[in-house]
């Protein structure tokens, strides 16, 4: 099947991984924080993209390279203090996740170079003045185009052609009012009326899935959001419960038996951050690191998940599919 391509305005072909790694000074130990608001007994496993990348650079764990995972459990609260021990401990950079994380790095330092991996409007967030020339002490990676949000409301029309409310669920301050925005203009588009499902942690999932549904919500956008992210394993089951037909902003909210995804990859964003920490610490400005947008987003597609729903996804959508799990 065809790889589907969602191109962004912003061409940055000046941060392609080098093809030759160059030799690091010799007994120099570089210190990266990773700051997270995921749970830190497993945090190796989705970030070994990142781990596997600095190798490649030439950064390899226990000789030239400290890595200090900084993990909140889920805490939000904990990030201040977690984020206090990195700058305590005079890190090289910190590598953070979503907007949570950014926040309260920026807030702790402007002098330690902050990337950032997975934050959906970094200019409209204050972490940037630009993509092209961000400006401060933080660069990094967004998950975000624009149009991402037209491309959600349609894929899910397709498979729900007679909808005309939606729902959106995302913890604050997700969505955006940008993002916000545009989804509700590509609604008004085909006709659909959009509200947003609030929720502050797993506990409020099922409670704001059964208010979608009785509001007449035929089925939910799940836009970039930690609090979703971290606790995709109970909101999936519940979408299913519902019976509400969902589209997810990453593809292991599928893997985890979502229905559908349209998005760019988490682990390619976070093997790029790679590239960022290796600029920095040979010596590159964050302030002059232009912000990266994915160029390529896959379409992947449950069959399990439409089955338990009782859908029938048109045959023309399978066929743009980049992957249909059976």
């Amino acid at each position: 099947m065809d790889r589907r391509t969602f191109m962004s305005g912003v061409t940055l072909g000046l941060l392609a991984a080098p093809l030759v790694v160059a030799a690091q000074p010799a007994g120099k130990v570089y210190h990266v924080g990773l700051l997270s608001i995921g749970s830190d007994p497993t945090w190796r496993i989705p970030w070994k993209p990142f781990i596997e990348a600095m190798s490649e650079l030439g950064y390899v764990e226990g000789r030239n390279l400290l890595i200090r995972p900084a993990f909140a459990d889920g805490n939000p609260e904990r990030l201040p203090a977690l984020v206090a021990e990195l700058v305590s401990a005079k890190v090289d950079t910190i590598v953070t996740t979503g907007p949570r994380e950014t926040v309260a790095a920026k807030r702790a330092t402007a002098l330690i170079p902050i990337v950032m991996t997975v934050v959906p409007d970094p200019v409209a967030q204050g972490f940037v003045a630009s993509l092209s020339r961000p400006g401060g002490n933080v660069t990094g990676l967004t998950n975000f185009v624009p149009g991402l949000g037209q491309k959600y409301v349609e894929l899910l029309r397709e498979v729900l052609p007679s909808a005309t409310r939606l729902a959106v669920v995302a913890s604050s301050p997700n969505p955006l009012p940008e993002t916000r925005q545009e989804l509700e203009a590509a609604g008004r588009l085909v006709g659909i009326t959009l509200s947003v499902a609030r929720v502050s942690g797993p506990d409020d999932f099922d409670g704001a899935l059964a208010r979608a549904k009785k509001d007449g919500a035929a089925g939910i956008i799940a836009t970039s959001d930690g609090v979703t992210w971290r606790h995709r394993k109970s909101l999936v089951p519940l979408a299913l419960k519902h019976r509400l037909p969902a589209i997810y902003w990453a593809r292991e909210y599928v893997d985890d038996g979502g229905l559908m995804t349209y998005s760019a990859s988490v682990a390619d964003l976070r093997r790029r951050a790679a590239t960022y920490v290796d600029k920095i610490l040979k010596g590159a400005k964050p302030a002059d690191l232009p912000v990266e947008q994915p160029v390529t987003f896959e379409l992947v597609i449950n069959l399990k998940a439409a089955k338990a729903l009782g859908l029938t996804i048109p045959p023309s959508l399978l066929q743009r599919a980049d992957q249909v799990i059976e």
